[in-house]
C-alpha cells in the first residue's frame, strides 16, 4: 500500500495551499530579515510539494516532478546563501536586521 493510494490528492493540495498561505503571511508581516527568509523558504517548499504531487498523481507518473523539486531546492539553497551574505553586509553597516530600518542602501 503506497501513500498515493491512501491519501487523496485534495488533502495534499490543502496542505500545500496552507503552507503557501503561511509563507505569504510571514513574508508580509515579518520585520526581521531572517523571518522573511524563512517565509520565502516555506513558499518554495509548498511549490516543491506541488511539483511532486502532480508528478505522483498524474496520469503517467514520470521522474520530472522529483527532478524539478531537486532543482528548486538547489536554487533556494543558493538564494539563501546570497541573501545571508547581503544581510551580513547590511548588519555590519547598520547593526540591525530589521528591514524597516534599512531604507537607504546607497553608500
Amino acid at each position: 500500500m503506497t501513500v498515493t493510494s491512501t491519501i487523496p490528492l485534495s488533502y495534499w493540495l490543502i496542505l500545500s495551499s496552507a503552507l503557501f498561505s503561511l509563507g505569504i503571511y510571514g513574508f508580509l508581516t515579518r520585520r526581521n530579515a531572517i523571518g522573511i527568509l524563512i517565509s520565502i523558504e516555506i513558499l518554495v517548499n509548498s511549490t516543491v510539494l506541488n511539483f511532486i504531487l502532480f508528478d505522483r498523481y498524474g496520469l503517467v507518473p514520470k521522474i520530472e516532478g522529483e527532478v524539478m523539486g531537486l532543482l528548486v531546492i538547489a536554487l533556494a539553497a543558493c538564494e539563501v546563501v546570497i541573501l545571508f551574505a547581503i544581510l551580513l553586509a547590511l548588519f555590519r553597516h547598520k547593526m540591525s536586521v530589521n528591514v524597516t530600518k534599512l531604507t537607504d542602501l546607497k553608500g
